[in-house]
């Protein structure tokens, strides 16, 4: 029974990202620690590598529409990926299964769906970047970011909160991109956010999978969903 109730809930958050492209670990990271009573680093660990799967899908549609603009996933990847890398050190010097970690992860997980709801109501409440009909979008100058800065201190909370929490790629990454690059296209803003995760989900599910981290029974019944 227990197996049917977790490919169905793979699915149903297969599901929402397939269509909105955000949502994954706020949805599934939840779900797994309150309703399913997984420990929470295992439940980090897991969805982590589960949501790198099911954006991946995601990102070679994207590409292939060319949907992508690479410029503005690199810029993330620079400052999230590294951050990423640092958090999994601590994870690993602190000792993963500790009760510290456990309270960091309860904590973080709170602030993250917090964040999540918060930029969830900014996008509700955002009109869209309006370009004058008779001015052609400049990609390039849309690609660029407010300062060169920003997206590398972003990227690094982002990639902290990611690795700590599996939560913050999806609605968070998407209210950051469209305040670093208020002329890019929202659906070029969802296919960057969904593209960067990707790496960054994959770096921090193997750095939690090599410290046992990583529920993989049940990864593999998500995924069949």
């Amino acid at each position: 029974m227990h197996d049917v109730v977790f490919i169905l809930a793979g699915f149903l958050v297969g599901l929402v990202v397939g269509l909105t492209g955000v949502g994954g670990g706020s949805l599934m990271t939840p779900i797994l620690i309150f309703f399913f009573g997984v420990k929470p680093v295992m439940a980090v660990g897991t969805d982590l590598l589960f949501a790198a799967v099911t954006k991946f899908g995601g990102t070679v549609r994207l590409a292939r529409a060319r949907l992508i603009d690479w410029r503005v996933v690199l810029q993330l990847s620079a400052g999230s990926i590294p951050a990423a890398l640092l958090t999994l050190w601590v994870l690993r010097q602190t000792g993963p299964a500790g009760e510290q970690v456990q309270t960091w992860i309860t904590s973080g997980l709170g602030l993250a769906l917090l964040l999540t709801s918060a930029a969830t109501l900014y996008k509700a409440f955002r009109g869209p970047v309006r370009v004058p009909a008779n001015r052609p979008l400049d990609h390039r100058a849309a690609a660029r970011p407010r300062h060169w800065s920003l997206p590398l201190l972003f990227g690094a909370a982002i990639g902290t909160l990611v690795t700590l929490t599996s939560v913050g790629a999806g609605a968070i990454g998407v209210t950051v991109l469209l305040l670093l690059y208020p002329l890019l296209p929202l659906p070029r803003i969802v296919a960057a956010d969904i593209a960067y995760a990707v790496p960054l989900t994959l770096v921090a599910g193997l750095g939690h999978a090599s410290m046992g981290s990583v529920d993989w029974a049940l990864l593999a019944k998500l995924l069949a969903g």
